[in-house]
Order: structure tokens, then C-alpha cells, then sequence
């Protein structure tokens, strides 16, 4: 693809790398961005810049947050001695927008993987841990995608929670095996929450 300006060119290139974007794509972007107004490219720019530099991870579950505890987490309504496990924040995001569940979540940052090279010190699980042993939680919700290292990563923690008094439980397989949560329905993600199955009975049926 020939430009005739390097600022272009740069640009494109910088919007290609987003995921799912390529360089047909990049451009239409930018050459968009350069129709509107600069007041409205300025204001892009500021938000990403601030995004990257102001936002800040919640102590307590480690979700995306503007301040020290996330808005969930923050919330006198929620229910603390409930709490679903998830991947990423995406997946509170897909859940919440079930509106079925009325815990709080805690965010490993990924799953268990030794072909990415992400064992289980690479994940939030010590924290997790630590919060359980605490006594306030009485049961924890696996909700990570039915995939061999969503499944693994769930086994892991299983048995670190060995010998400790609480509850966990599963979503039920109303989301297909292998999918993420944040592509199924809200529909079939709230109800997968509201008829969780005890884990040890998943491990059963597996």
C-alpha cells in the first residue's frame, strides 16, 4: 500500500495493530479522523492518553477502575460472600449485563496455559486465596470459558481451596464448550449463572 505521506502512513500503521483491524480498515479510519472536526481527533487522543496513564486496577478484585475500589466492589448492595471467578474484564462486563448476579468478581488477568507459558503465579490466584481464608466468602462461582485451560485453571484452584469452608460451584453448560463469555447471549449467560452447578458434580459429569 503506497501513501503519499509518512504521517499517514504512520497512522495507519499504528491503528492496524488493533486487534481485527488491517491496513484497508486503518485507513478508512484515519481518513475519517481527518475529515472530522480536530476538535473531535484531539479529544480521541486525550482519552487513550488518559486511559493508558489514569486508570488503575481495583484493589480488591482487580477490575478496571477510576479509583482504589471499582464501582462493584464500592457498592453497599452487593453481596460479599458471593463471588464469581473471571478471565478478564470482559467478562464482568458480559455478565453484569445480564443483570442475574449480585455478587462481586474477582479477575484473574487469564487462565492457566503452559503453551503460553502462563502458569498459575502469573495469575491472580494467590489473592483469591487469600480473601477466601478471610471467611467472608461462602461460595465461589467458576466462570471461566469451558475450554481445556478454563477447566484447568478451575481444577487448580479446586484444590488449593482444599481443606477451607466454602462453597464452589460452576456455571451451568448452557455456554458451549470452548466458548468465551463475552460472545454468548445475555439470555443464556444469566441463566447459566442462576442454575450453577456444585463443581465437584461438574468434574462427575466430565
Amino acid at each position: 500500500m503506497d501513501f503519499s505521506s509518512k504521517l499517514l502512513e504512520n497512522a495507519v500503521y499504528e491503528v492496524s495493530q488493533l486487534p481485527g483491524i488491517g491496513k484497508r480498515t486503518a485507513l478508512r479510519l484515519v481518513l475519517h479522523l481527518l475529515k472530522q472536526p480536530e476538535r473531535r481527533t484531539d479529544d480521541l487522543a486525550t482519552s487513550l492518553v488518559d486511559l493508558r496513564g489514569k486508570i488503575q486496577f481495583c484493589e480488591n478484585c482487580h477490575n478496571i477502575a477510576d479509583t482504589v475500589l471499582c464501582e462493584i466492589c464500592a457498592n453497599p448492595k452487593r453481596d460479599n460472600s458471593l463471588v464469581c471467578v473471571v478471565e478478564d474484564i470482559r467478562d464482568v462486563m458480559a455478565i453484569e449485563n445480564t443483570g442475574q448476579f449480585r455478587g462481586k468478581y474477582h479477575v484473574l488477568g487469564g487462565k492457566i496455559s503452559p503453551m503460553e507459558g502462563v502458569g498459575p503465579q502469573d495469575l491472580k490466584i494467590g489473592s483469591l486465596l487469600e480473601k477466601v481464608k478471610e471467611g467472608v466468602i461462602k461460595e465461589l462461582i467458576f466462570a471461566l470459558s469451558s475450554t481445556m485451560e478454563g477447566d484447568t485453571t478451575n481444577f487448580y484452584i479446586f484444590r488449593q481451596l482444599e481443606g477451607i469452608n466454602v462453597k464452589t460451584s460452576t456455571i451451568a453448560r448452557g455456554i458451549a464448550v470452548g466458548d468465551e463469555l463475552e460472545y454468548a447471549d445475555e439470555v443464556t449467560l444469566g441463566r447459566s449463572i442462576l442454575n450453577r452447578v456444585p463443581f465437584e458434580g461438574s468434574l462427575r459429569q466430565d
